[in-house]
């Protein structure tokens, strides 16, 4: 299995990358302008979180192209859950409780993502905005007191964002849910 992690200059794309080495996928980090054509051998894309702000206001590379193109599932994981969003239709902001640190995350709907874990569980977060409006074409997947929208799937294709981090050792079953997303488990 291949996987490419787009760099939109997260502060924590390495440990992205180094969680799916862990779990025994054949990744590598391209630059967020690198053509789809590129990287057609993809399995699954992961695009990483940014810099502030990033995912509300500017464009992330060819984030575009491969959320219109690519026919393989895609892992948003904090500004490239809101970029993900933004581009099917949802509106992100500024968060009005920023999180930072450990917060307790709600499973609404298990789908693929949570399958087999608990309901509720630890997760790692760092952000000032937020997804604060749902695209139509997507389901509410997780919340958390603070955030309504921490997980989110699209209703047809295999497009899912996170707005925690289940890349960092302070997530609970973050290894588990990249086995899910990649059909690992």
């Amino acid at each position: 299995m291949k996987v490419y992690v787009i760099d939109n200059g997260g502060q924590w794309t390495h440990r992205e990358w180094r969680m799916l080495r862990y779990i025994g996928v054949d990744a590598e980090i391209v630059a967020n302008n690198i053509p789809l054509e590129k990287i057609k051998d993809a399995d699954a894309l992961l695009l990483s979180g940014g810099a502030p702000r990033v995912g509300l206001r500017e464009k992330l590379g060819n984030c575009d192209e491969y959320l219109q193109y690519a026919d393989i599932p895609i892992l948003g994981i904090c500004a490239g859950h809101q970029y993900m969003a933004r581009f099917f239709g949802g509106e992100c902001g500024e968060a009005k409780t920023p999180e930072y640190g450990k917060v307790e995350i709600e499973v609404i709907e298990e789908d693929v993502l949570f399958k087999r874990l608990p309901k509720k569980f630890i997760a790692w977060e760092n952000h000032n905005d937020e997804v604060t409006r749902l695209p139509d074409s997507f389901i509410l997947l997780a919340s958390s007191s603070n955030c309504t929208i921490q997980a989110m799937r699209h209703k047809e294709k295999p497009l899912f964002g996170v707005q925690f981090h289940p890349e960092v050792e302070h997530t609970q079953y973050g290894k588990e849910i990249f086995m899910n997303f990649l059909g690992l488990r």
